[in-house]
């Protein structure tokens, strides 16, 4: 999925992130994580020109949405995703998935993980779609309220078959209504 795909799809348009859309990332992440990241650490992770990958969703000028990933070698782990609550269920995460995978495929990964927490099923019924499994848990991952985090891993995401798997997710994007703006 390169951005002009990933600008079709739903009426979502994805662009890298800036430090001008800090406030309004910031703004998703109190709303959406009980231990939100700071500024500082938004400012220092784009600040790292290699290695990383962060965009915005867009619909129309707002942003709804955004995703973060980090690139090691064979290996990519999405550092951060998160969608404004009123888009939560409508495509707009998915959209930011597919892309991370695009990403992490054009930075020569053949695999994918993030951690999520116990309670949120609504993002592992997500990731699932995309074939991540657990692998592990992170006991008291989320400090504040001392909730567990799964480990969860998809391989082989340069695989034809999971092209194919990727190929059905966009259709069913492209099939939603497009977000009003």
């Amino acid at each position: 999925m390169v951005a002009e795909t990933a600008t079709a799809l739903g009426g979502v348009a994805l662009a890298p992130m800036h430090r001008r859309d800090l406030r309004a990332v910031l703004q998703i992440e109190k709303r959406v994580f009980p231990e939100p990241w700071s500024h500082t650490i938004f400012a220092s992770e784009l600040a790292l020109r290699h290695g990383r990958s962060y965009k915005v969703a867009r619909l129309g000028r707002r942003v709804v949405g955004y995703r973060g990933v980090m690139f090691s070698g064979e290996e990519a782990h999405v550092t951060t995703i998160a969608v404004a609550p009123e888009y939560h269920r409508r495509g707009v995460a998915t959209v930011l998935l597919l892309d991370a995978v695009a990403s992490s495929i054009e930075a020569g990964a053949n695999q994918l993980s993030l951690e999520v927490a116990f309670s949120n099923h609504g993002a592992q019924a997500l990731y699932r779609s995309f074939g991540f499994a657990p692998v592990g848990v992170r006991k008291g991952y989320y400090q504040l309220t001392g909730e567990d985090a799964y480990v969860m891993f998809v391989r082989e995401i340069d695989s034809p078959a999971y092209a194919a798997r990727l190929a059905d997710i966009e259709a069913q994007v492209r099939a939603r209504p497009a977000l009003a703006r």
